[in-house]
Formats: structure tokens, C-alpha cells, sequence
């Protein structure tokens, strides 16, 4: 029981850490656009998506149980504890990366590629099914809505204000994209913090301290408070990609990208308890917005590194969290 309690203490430690690199990481998902086109300061934009994280994060549990026991299983074992940190590690070591390099990939398949990977290495369940359905093809709805319905709503925008002076337009989206960045930031906290919530409930049940995939209370409130915090360290290097070398992006297609992508993550996550990609969904809808302008307006060299790493992700945080299963293994820690 000592071991299962220490194993268990670390495992939620390290998953708050990573509940606040996925803040960081993924702050500019909710305030690049609002801080390029000048609608908010960086303090403010970073201020108001940390509020957003927060409150967020206690919306609903369906994100939280899918992560917690719809993909992987793992034996009330210290083996099964082992996996669970294993696979935290795994995602963490691909958020750093492509943080490092400004990417912005997806904190939230990292997390899930990690606990498949350490899954399958461990030879524990993994439910493919849910994988599937709840992962695999979000995955890759979320982002073709994205594009396809800010493609559309920024000309339905335009067209409805093509005779409208610039300077109105501009003070009348202004206030708009404060609204839509706050909505961006409620809908991250209401999917990316309940996958931290799902994974240290995950921890709970395989040590013995918790049955059911409800989610204790003292559980939500610090991943909110990791992500809201890590989300006010801020995430510059990202910022920089999604606000000026994928797409110029002005204060209209700003309200159109944050209006769409956060009205996909609230429906993806309430209606169907899907852990989604907050970042896939708002890079995806800031390309389908800057489309509008023509097919040179995208940086189409910065968008097509954006893609391999989606593509790779959930592989190379799988790969990272079985090596990690493996020096497991051979320190005979399990």
C-alpha cells in the first residue's frame, strides 16, 4: 500500500505539471488572434484565458470519464500504476518538443498516444473502440469543420459588412473578438483540463483510492488551477505561428476562427464526451478563415509542418511513453 500511495502521489504530480505545460503550451490556441489583431494586450489576452481555463474545467466530467476509463484499462497494480506514469511522461516529452520548436500540436493526443503506447507495452487493455470513435475519427471531423464552417462563416461576415466603413467594422469586432476569445478559453479548460482531470482518476482507481469514473472534487480543482496557471505563463513561440506565419489574420476572421472552434469543442465535448484537439480545431478554423483572401494568403511551407506533426503525434508520444515502459522495466521498478 506504501508503494501504491507514493506511486500514486507522483503520478498526480506529474500530471499536473503536465496540465501546466498544456497551458502554456496551448495558451495561444484561445489568444493569438485577439493579440495579433491588437483586440486585447498580451496580459490582458493571457488574464482572460486563464479566468477562461478555469471556469472551464467544471462544465461537465464527460472528457474527464472517456480519458479516465474509456481508452486504456490498467490492473489495481503497481504495474498498472507504472503505466499511467509512463504514458503522462510520453506526452509531456512530445508537448516540450514541439513547444521548443513553436509547432502547435495537439497536448491532448500526446497524452492519449502516451497512455496507448505505455498500454501496449505494459500488454494492458486498450479499448480501440474508443480510440477510434472517441479519438481517431474527432480527429479528424473536428478539423474539416474547423476549415470548411470559418471558411464560411468569414464570407457570410464580409458580405454582410462590405459596405460598412473599415474604422466601424473595426471597433464593432474589437469588443466581438474579446467575446470569442473568452469562448475559445471556457472551451480549452472544458476539454484539455479534464483529460488531466481523467488521468489522475485513472491513478486513483488502479492504486486502490477511488472506484467509479466519477471525478473527485479536489481533482477538478487542481487541474483547473494547473491549467489556469500554465496558461498565464504563456506560450509566445506558438503565438508567433498561429498569429503571423500560418495567415494575417484581422479582427473579423479573428471572431469567425474563435467563434467556430469554440462552438466545435463545446459540442464535440458535451453532446459527445470526445477529447478533442483544441489546437487541430482553432488552427484549422484560422486556416479555413484566411482562405477566404485567396490561396496565397496561406503560408501553406508553415501549414504543411503543422500537418506532419499532427500526423506524428499520437506515434511519437506512444513511441516515448513504451521506451520509457521499457527503462521501466529494466530498472525492474514494476
Amino acid at each position: 500500500m506504501g508503494d501504491a500511495y507514493l506511486l500514486v502521489s507522483i503520478i498526480i504530480v506529474v500530471a499536473l505539471i503536465f496540465d501546466y505545460t498544456n497551458g502554456f503550451h496551448d495558451a495561444a490556441n484561445a489568444i493569438a488572434t485577439s493579440v495579433e489583431t491588437k483586440a486585447l494586450r498580451p496580459k490582458q489576452a493571457l488574464a482572460l484565458a486563464a479566468i477562461g481555463n478555469l471556469v472551464g474545467a467544471f462544465i461537465s466530467e464527460g472528457v474527464a470519464k472517456t480519458v479516465g476509463s474509456g481508452i486504456i484499462d490498467v490492473s489495481a497494480s503497481v504495474s498498472g500504476l507504472y503505466v499511467v506514469l509512463a504514458g503522462v511522461f510520453g506526452a509531456i516529452a512530445w508537448n516540450m518538443i514541439t513547444w521548443w520548436f513553436g509547432i502547435p500540436s495537439s497536448s491532448s493526443h500526446a497524452l492519449i498516444g502516451g497512455l496507448v503506447g505505455a498500454a501496449l507495452a505494459s500488454s494492458e487493455v486498450v479499448h480501440w473502440d474508443g480510440v477510434i470513435q472517441k479519438v481517431l475519427i474527432p480527429m479528424i471531423i473536428s478539423p474539416v469543420l474547423g476549415f470548411s464552417l470559418a471558411f464560411g462563416l468569414t464570407a457570410l461576415l464580409q458580405y454582410i459588412f462590405r459596405n460598412a466603413k473599415r474604422a466601424v467594422v473595426g471597433r464593432y469586432f474589437k469588443g466581438a473578438q474579446i467575446c470569442s476569445a473568452t469562448a475559445m478559453s471556457v472551451g480549452h479548460g472544458l476539454q484539455d483540463a479534464q483529460k488531466t482531470m481523467g488521468v489522475m482518476t485513472l491513478a486513483l482507481v488502479a492504486g486502490g483510492f477511488h472506484s467509479g469514473d466519477s471525478i473527485p472534487t479536489w481533482v477538478k480543482i487542481s487541474a483547473a488551477v494547473a491549467i489556469a496557471a500554465g496558461t498565464y505563463a504563456g506560450g509566445w513561440r506558438i503565438m508567433k505561428t498561429l498569429g503571423k506565419r500560418m495567415v494575417h489574420i484581422d479582427q473579423l476572421r479573428g471572431v469567425a476562427s474563435e467563434t467556430v472552434a469554440s462552438s466545435i469543442l463545446f459540442v464535440l465535448a458535451i453532446n459527445f464526451k470526445a477529447p478533442i484537439s483544441t489546437t487541430h480545431t482553432i488552427t484549422s478554423s484560422i486556416i479555413g478563415s484566411g482562405a477566404t483572401r485567396g490561396r496565397k494568403a496561406v503560408s501553406w511551407t508553415v501549414v504543411g509542418k503543422i500537418l506532419m506533426a499532427w500526423v506524428v503525434t499520437v506515434p511519437m508520444a506512444a513511441t516515448s511513453a513504451a521506451i520509457m515502459v521499457g527503462l521501466i522495466k529494466f530498472l525492474g521498478l514494476n
